[in-house]
């Protein structure tokens, strides 16, 4: 009997090892490449890859994700702990430092630009490097998956469906679409509109990817901007959106524990489904007891 106890015990170990247990506030820095120079300096994409990932012989879905910070402020490490996350699950991920649109280059530009052109601009510049690189980076082309947090997912969604807004130095074979999102309340605003090259309703198509979309119920960025955008999505029949609602949450919620988490988990589950990525989370569900509310 404690022979048979003992071999329980053993598989019961082995089951809940599906996937490397991580702490996602313990994350690492990845590896820092230049994917766009810019006078002196270059704009930086920091990548985390799976451990013993070998480019040369298995190619994995990639990601590449966007930071907030209201289009002038932010860091990339703000996705460093999503990264490296999914790096343990078996994907490449990069984090991207892109061009600030700082009040003094606001400033400068005339008539209805908006100043979150230069942001849009360096996000499609680091999506075409990721997949000029795929080869060396061992990552799947057809299978990255882009996002951010609110500056950073208006950035992400803008960058991958609208056909302008393009460096000219960018190598041209490279498109900067995407087969899925990561959105964790994408600042989108109806305000926009007065800029067709920043107004994601006027890119937004039938054949729009999968998106896991994540808001706060208290969030005043959901009811401005993404109640529009369902809106749109429903009139072309898009049906590959996935609301998920943090109760009484606002803004930014996404950003601290144990909502971190929650949120990693249900992105990983998501990515799933679409056949990104095996395996069960690597984290657990909190002990506290928070959920996100799938909204329809």
């Amino acid at each position: 009997m404690k022979k048979l106890y003992s071999i329980i015990i053993f598989l019961m170990t082995l089951s809940s090892l599906d996937a490397e247990q991580v702490n996602p506030a313990d994350a690492p820095e990845g590896k820092v490449h230049i994917y766009k120079k810019v006078g002196d300096s270059g704009r930086e994409i920091e990548i985390f890859f799976p451990k013993n990932h070998a480019p040369a012989t298995k190619a994995v879905p990639g990601i590449i994700m966007f930071h907030g910070g209201g289009w002038g402020g932010g860091h990339r490490k703000q996705f460093r702990s999503l990264c490296h996350y999914f790096s343990t699950r078996g994907l490449v991920a990069a984090t991207v430092t892109y061009q600030l649109a700082t009040k003094a280059g606001a400033n400068k530009i005339k008539g209805t630009k908006s100043r979150k052109r230069v942001c849009i601009t360096d996000a499609k510049s680091a999506i075409r490097w990721y997949k000029q690189n795929a080869d060396k980076l061992g990552i799947d082309p057809r299978k990255i998956i882009a996002g951010g947090g609110s500056a950073g997912g208006h950035i992400s969604l803008l960058a991958t469906t609208n056909p302008g807004l393009n460096d000219p130095s960018d190598p041209k074979e490279y498109d900067a679409n995407v087969a899925a999102y990561l959105l964790f309340n994408p600042a989108l605003s109806t305000g926009d509109a007065k800029d067709p090259e920043v107004d994601f309703l006027q890119h937004l198509k039938a054949d729009f990817p999968p998106a896991i979309v994540f808001f706060g119920s208290e969030d005043n960025w959901m009811k401005k901007g993404w109640v529009p955008a369902t809106a749109k999505m429903k009139s072309l029949g898009i049906k590959s959106t996935d609301l998920r609602i943090a109760e009484g949450m606002g803004h930014g919620f996404f950003n601290r524990q144990p909502w971190e988490d929650i949120t990693l988990v249900a992105a990983d589950k998501f990515l799933k489904e679409l056949g990104f990525i095996q395996g069960n989370p690597a984290l657990a569900a909190p002990k506290t007891g928070e959920k996100l509310v799938k909204k329809p």
